[in-house]
């Protein structure tokens, strides 16, 4: 796995129109993520592996005052999320990896982070790097579909050539504490949409419509940390 790779690999699938299939498959578990963070007025929030910001955008919108800013390994992504930023949040958007993030110490209340962290080159430099830009007290909230108990997703990294990190909920509680969060708490979050044969379609990740369902049955896993 490489930077190079990953830019290359999400390049493209900015180019191809993919990053806008990212809100339609994951708005619904998202909204109700953001929904339970118990964000307040004036925070600010970094969303890892933004795509095109969609994410990025909602967690501006969330409370009165917040500001948020989404960092991504793909250039094209960056500039789809500069395309389709709103002038009335206060939001932006850089290029960057997950390991060196370009913020001081103690910058930011939340880290959020939506199906991305498990494309980490370096898992664990990342998670200290996660928690060296939150402030004391601060939370980081991880979701992610990619992960053992999941089956629905165990064919992901073949089908996309991308390696991942393909952990269980108990590796990565350990990963978590292992980088020095508290208070690691993970639970399930289910799509509240019916999984509807008649309105799927195939692609690369679920070319079957029993992959789907099964990864729709085991939810999204929401990892909390608190610094």
């Amino acid at each position: 796995m490489s930077h190079e790779l990953l830019a290359k690999t999400f390049d493209e699938w900015a180019s191809n129109g993919r990053d806008a299939s990212m809100e339609q498959g994951h708005g619904d578990v998202v909204g109700q993520v953001i929904a339970e963070m118990g964000i307040s007025s004036g925070q600010q929030i970094l969303d890892l592996g933004c795509g095109n910001g969609w994410a990025t955008r909602l967690l501006a919108k969330s409370s009165s005052g917040v500001s948020s800013i989404g960092i991504d390994i793909s250039p094209e992504m960056i500039a789809r999320a500069e395309e389709l930023h709103s002038f009335t949040i206060r939001a932006r958007y850089e290029v960057g990896p997950f390991e060196k993030i370009d913020f001081a110490d103690g910058k930011f209340d939340r880290v959020f982070s939506m199906e991305a962290l498990y494309y980490a080159v370096d898992l664990d430099a990342s998670l200290v790097e996660i928690l060296r830009v939150l402030k004391p007290g601060g939370a980081a909230d991880i979701v992610i579909d990619y992960f053992t108990e999941n089956a629905g997703t165990a064919s992901w990294a073949d089908a996309t050539g991308v390696p991942m990190h393909y952990l269980g909920e108990a590796e990565w509680k350990a990963r978590f504490e292992g980088a020095g969060f508290g208070d690691v708490n993970l639970r399930r979050v289910i799509d509240t949409r019916a999984a509807d044969e008649s309105k799927w379609e195939p692609d690369v990740c679920h070319p079957t419509f029993e992959s789907f369902k099964a990864a729709h049955e085991a939810g999204s896993l929401w990892i909390r940390g608190v610094k």
